[in-house]
């Protein structure tokens, strides 16, 4: 079951009806009038340096501590110098184009990892956004991290499969238990997507596990079989 990862929004939409060739002047020309910058570094030229990238592979895989209902899970890297710059950067200061970039060598490394840890897994299913939220970042940045670690496997990426039912306020600074409350009820599943299928969950930063627990729960109510869970991060 193969998916078009482009639904996921608007903007990349838009992307997908733009030819190649264009795309390409369009960044050059970007490029030419606002020089990219290294996310973790601030040098010249490019989305993020050689040195950085370095860096970023380095990191040790982090098993996450159980969180029911999540069979299991697992992080990149400590959310911690030039791993959370990037995040940071992926996140805030991006444009889609610029996100596009730095979500290329993120998502080798999340797809490295996810090779170590040799879990079995029908589709792939990055945590959404509310819409509200994803129309003003234009897009999903869990969206664009889980399209490499899918095509590097040949698995489907399923971005319908988990929807965002209402718009939270930032979780940043809450506890967990606030943080569990606020996400009660905010995702749904949708059952003819997810039905005896083995879930693996992609986000960039697990913090309390709220969200990605919700998310599990939202698929299993509609009849998944398994989910797991991979993030750029542990915080």
């Amino acid at each position: 079951m193969k998916t078009d990862p482009d639904r996921q929004s608007t903007a990349l939409h838009r992307e997908a009806r733009i030819p190649a060739g264009l795309r390409a002047l369009y960044t050059l020309a970007l490029d030419l009038i606002f020089p990219p910058r290294c996310a973790c570094c601030g040098r010249v030229d490019t989305v993020l340096c050689d040195h950085c990238a370095d860096e970023l592979v380095r990191g040790d895989i982090i098993l996450l501590p159980p969180m029911p209902p999540i069979h299991s899970g697992a992080a990149c890297g400590k959310y911690a110098g030039s791993l959370r710059s990037a995040i940071h950067a992926l996140k805030y200061e991006s444009d889609y184009s610029t996100a596009q970039r730095l979500a290329l060598p993120l998502g080798q490394r999340m797809a490295a990892v996810f090779a170590q840890l040799a879990w079995k897994i029908d589709i792939v299913v990055p945590v959404p956004l509310h819409t509200s939220r994803l129309r003003e970042r234009g897009y999903n940045q869990s969206m664009l991290l889980g399209v490499h670690v899918a095509h590097q496997f040949d698995l489907p990426v399923v971005p319908d499969a988990v929807t965002r039912l209402r718009s939270t306020a930032s979780q940043v600074g809450r506890s967990s238990a606030e943080r569990e409350r606020a996400l009660k009820d905010a995702f749904a599943a949708q059952p003819h997507l997810v039905d005896g299928q083995i879930l693996l969950l992609i986000d960039d930063v697990c913090t309390t596990g709220a969200t990605l627990r919700a998310c599990a729960q939202a698929a299993l109510n509609a009849g998944a079989r398994q989910v797991t869970c991979l993030t750029l991060a542990s915080a």
